[in-house]
């Protein structure tokens, strides 16, 4: 049976639930209660779980909103940059982007979420964008030609880890961006 599409208003709430939540968990955490959520959002809380039955159902959305705006922008880069330019300002997105995955992820877990299953198209869908631009960025010359696709994916999630251990120290980030960065260059 097809789900019915959300009347305008019900969708307008769902939006600015998630506009608010990406905003605050990815702020503040994931610790912040619903009811702060639907608040912020100008909503009741049974508004809130009329969309997203429970905290880790919202917590799930996020983590696929924020993948769509990953694949979004990935392609966006993609199209509007050399080969080179758009594999670094792909990779630098990317670990910006992943600060504070891990603690929806484990949280998801922790819920019984399949994480992986949830998020496996995706997921997928960047991971094809990555080996385009991972080829394409070694065709010009700009990456080495020995790193494979698991390595580049190992690299962006470590380089991640990194950048959130580092906190909100600019100077220290860039630091850990000009090391990893060069180190994908050719010698």
């Amino acid at each position: 049976m097809a789900e019915r599409p959300l009347r305008a208003d019900a969708a307008r709430n769902r939006a600015k639930l998630l506009a608010v939540a990406t905003e605050v968990f990815t702020t503040r955490g994931i610790g912040v209660p619903t009811e702060e959520i639907a608040r912020t959002a100008g909503v009741g809380v049974g508004t809130l779980f009329r969309h997203f039955p429970t905290k880790e159902a919202l917590l799930e959305a996020v983590m696929v909103g924020r993948l769509d705006e990953s694949a979004a922008q990935v392609a966006q880069l993609a199209a509007a940059a050399g080969p080179a330019e758009a594999f670094f300002s792909c990779f630098r997105l990317l670990v910006e982007q992943s600060v504070g995955k891990s603690e929806f992820t484990e949280a998801l877990a922790a819920a019984g979420v399949d994480v992986h299953a949830a998020l496996r198209e995706r997921t997928e869908e960047i991971r094809d964008r990555l080996s385009g631009l991972l080829a394409g960025a070694q065709r010009a010359g700009a990456v080495r030609p020995e790193l494979g696709l698991p390595e580049f994916l190992a690299l962006l999630a470590g380089t991640g880890r990194a950048v959130e251990q580092l906190g909100e120290d600019p100077a220290a980030r860039e630091r850990i961006f000009t090391v990893v960065l060069d180190g994908l260059r050719p010698h």
